[in-house]
């Protein structure tokens, strides 16, 4: 199948795709967003599309495997800006706009604490937090995803600890 023809018998799906897209996500918008990331992983993976298979299953699959990351990916954010850690920064900035300068001493601090991380956590853990992909972090510093993932959760954990220290 020629890459014209694939994209012509994906276009044609585009009515029942969105359906279950905005049955996935219950907003218009998030279901275009979605849409989209299915055609661009469709296009990108398009060879490993067997033409004696059903494309309609195979986009679905992609547009529900898309949402499951996705849903995955805004959950564990949240889970991040509800850790302990956060917990304990709000009891250093409990009293609100009354010291500026204990605010600064607190954020330094927490800076301090991630510098003072073995390289073997602190980079990737930084690279992460500063947008990286894990793949990305994987391949720069040439070591199994796995092991990625596992050093970036030894450094939020070592962090959440260390700050929960300076709290108390």
């Amino acid at each position: 199948m020629t890459a014209i023809e694939f994209n012509t018998r994906i276009l044609n799906e585009r009515q029942s795709l969105k359906n279950f897209a905005l049955s996935l996500t219950h907003n218009n918008d998030d279901a275009l967003d979605l849409l989209q990331d299915t055609y661009v992983k469709a296009i990108t993976y398009r060879e490993k599309f067997e033409d004696s298979t059903n494309l309609k299953a195979w986009l679905f699959t992609i547009m529900k495997n898309t949402f499951i990351n996705s849903y995955r990916r805004a959950v564990k954010t949240k889970q991040i800006i509800q850790t302990n850690a956060d917990v304990a920064m709000a009891k250093a900035f409990k009293n609100n706009y009354q010291d500026i300068t204990e605010s600064r001493i607190a954020s330094k601090d927490i800076l301090n604490k991630i510098e003072n991380l073995e390289d073997q956590y602190k980079i990737p853990f930084t690279r992460y937090y500063t947008g990286f992909k894990y793949e990305e972090i994987a391949q720069e510093m040439k070591l199994p995803l796995g092991t990625i993932k596992s050093r970036i959760f030894i450094a939020r954990k070592q962090l959440m600890d260390a700050i929960n220290k300076s709290m108390n």
